[in-house]
């Protein structure tokens, strides 16, 4: 038996944490990956992660942890945005869907953005930004010391390694 539309989403919560950049640009592959036709200029916009502290200080968004740079986003705030950008492709407003996220529990939230997504995730069009090179969850953040960490690209890493060793083949 397949797995459900909740399911297939829920696998992404296991690229989380994310920064600001790498939580829209991960939004936007799974969005675009669903084929849904923006229908205004703010829809076809894919976020920036300016337009994501933009959502945090208008209250679209929860607060992420910490602050700035430094500041890590969740499932929970892949949900919120997916959502955001679903409701902008079908020609809400932010005020409308302000008032309609503040309506809704995680549960119903998480429902709705899979029931959209649902034909991208059944088809595992999904899994394409799970395993691109460039998809935002090849980004890691390594904490050092107290007040210092690293934003990694691993892909980066990946082809440097291969560089190194002169190795093409390595996986």
């Amino acid at each position: 038996m397949p797995d459900s539309p909740v399911a297939l989403l829920r696998a992404h919560a296991r690229h989380a944490p994310w920064n600001a950049r790498g939580l829209a640009a991960h939004a936007t592959s799974l969005v675009d990956a669903a084929g849904m036709r923006p229908t205004n200029a703010s829809a076809r916009a894919a976020p920036s992660a300016r337009a994501i502290r933009f959502y945090v200080a208008s209250g679209l968004l929860d607060h992420p942890e910490g602050k700035g740079t430094a500041a890590t986003y969740h499932y929970r705030h892949l949900l919120q945005l997916l959502a955001i950008k679903i409701r902008q492709r079908e020609g809400q407003t932010l005020d409308v869907i302000k008032t309609e996220m503040q309506a809704l529990t995680g549960d119903l939230l998480e429902k709705r953005v899979a029931q959209s997504l649902a034909p991208a995730l059944g088809a595992g069009a999904d899994r394409a930004v799970a395993h691109d090179g460039d998809a935002p969850e090849s980004w890691r953040r390594i904490d050092v010391a107290d007040g210092i960490e690293l934003n990694v690209a691993l892909a980066a890493i990946r082809e440097a390694v291969r560089a190194a060793l002169g190795r093409e083949d390595l996986r």
